[in-house]
């Protein structure tokens, strides 16, 4: 393409977004909303998701040792279970430190302790999976091994925990493809009424001898302007939303997981001025396929 010849296209585009001043508004504007709740979406499933995530990384297995067993017999169950596959960390809790645990987890009422003589906890050991779906597996291999008295990962909970982010992840792809789709629908649409506003023009260059593509390009450039536009609009409210938000729940809640600002906030700026301007293309595309077969 020439320069000269590229140079007209986008002094058209201009010119036409000029001359439809509070049309190119109400698709900017549509753009905008459209990005903006898709935009606002996604944040808040990738949170949901790394908030299902931390659950996950954070179920454990506890596995008590027989009180007989000695030093020797111990290291020996320890290397047995390191050797298991999906096994990531292993921490070596002393009965001792299982009391002072327990002691702390009563508080005040560590008195009643005193009552139960010699210190009735055994030695254990935390167990971290690098999978949460290994962790059952993991529990039945380790509750066969010699010296082992008792396995314990609240079976019950992880499999909530796996029902609830399995759930959360189904339907926020559902609902992130629902969108996307309503977006390029509604931008479409809009785009639509721009050149309809404009098929005498179109018609005319037509008979004209224009060819398909030298009227295209001038529509083209205009809704990936409108559609980048929009979609620069939706990412700037964004970014001042997120920055407010974790900077309010860094302050008030701090314990509340959430995915820091960078570089979430870089790939979903990225993401959505690519969505914005590509469906912009797209629908000045099919608004024009009608009009362009004169």
């Amino acid at each position: 393409m020439k320069i000269r010849t590229l140079q007209y296209f986008i002094k058209e585009a201009i010119a036409s977004l000029r001359h439809n001043g509070l049309m190119s508004l109400a698709s900017v504007s549509t753009v905008a909303l459209s990005l903006l709740i898709l935009g606002l979406f996604l944040i808040v499933v990738s949170n949901l998701g790394h908030m299902a995530s931390s659950l996950e990384s954070q179920v454990q297995i506890t596995v008590f040792l027989q009180d007989n067993l000695s030093e020797k017999e111990q290291i020996a169950v320890s290397q047995q279970m390191a050797k298991i596959a999906g096994v990531k960390k292993l921490e070596y809790i002393s009965k001792d430190q299982a009391l002072e645990r327990f002691k702390e987890s009563l508080g005040d009422q560590q008195d009643m302790l005193n009552a139960l003589g010699d210190n009735p906890l055994p030695n254990s050991y935390d167990i971290n999976v690098e999978q949460p779906e290994q962790v059952e597996g993991i529990a039945q291999a380790i509750s066969n091994i010699q010296g082992v008295e008792k396995v314990r990962y609240r079976k019950e909970i992880v499999d909530k925990i796996f029902s609830v982010t399995k759930m959360i992840r189904t339907i926020g792809l559902i609902l992130i493809v629902f969108l996307g789709f309503a977006a390029m629908f509604i931008i479409s649409n809009t785009i639509r009424i721009t050149v309809f506003a404009r098929r005498k023009e179109i018609q005319i260059m037509k008979y004209v001898g224009a060819t398909d593509w030298f009227i295209r390009w001038p529509f083209l450039i205009e809704g990936m302007v409108l559609g980048f536009s929009g979609a620069l609009i939706a990412v700037l409210i964004i970014i001042k939303t997120y920055i407010f938000v974790t900077g309010h729940v860094a302050e008030s809640i701090a314990f509340l997981s959430i995915l820091p600002r960078y570089p979430l906030l870089t790939y979903l700026t990225a993401f959505l001025l690519a969505v914005g301007t590509t469906i912009g293309a797209i629908g000045s595309t099919i608004s024009l396929r009608k009009i362009m077969q004169v």
